[in-house]
């Protein structure tokens, strides 16, 4: 079968674990899980390793996309 990568918020609910303890498991800062999590920092590869093997996964089997939508800004610039 082909699975579909999950998201690591739903990893988390799936095993029970919160951004602590996912932070220290993996020993990646916990301000970077929190961001992860909420799909505003994509990670690493050295954390997507770290974060993938708390799940016993490789970091293929993990969407990692980033949640917020890309806006189109317009203008120049600084000056």
């Amino acid at each position: 079968m082909n699975e579909q990568p999950q998201k690591v918020d739903e990893l988390c609910l799936e095993h029970r674990i919160d951004v602590r303890q996912l932070a220290e498991r993996s020993g990646v800062e916990e301000t970077r899980v929190m961001a992860i999590l909420l799909g505003r920092w994509t990670p690493s590869p050295e954390e997507r390793d770290a974060i993938s093997a708390v799940f016993g996964l490789t970091r293929d089997k993990i969407a990692w996309g980033h949640k917020t939508p890309i806006q189109h800004i317009y203008g120049q610039g600084p000056a």
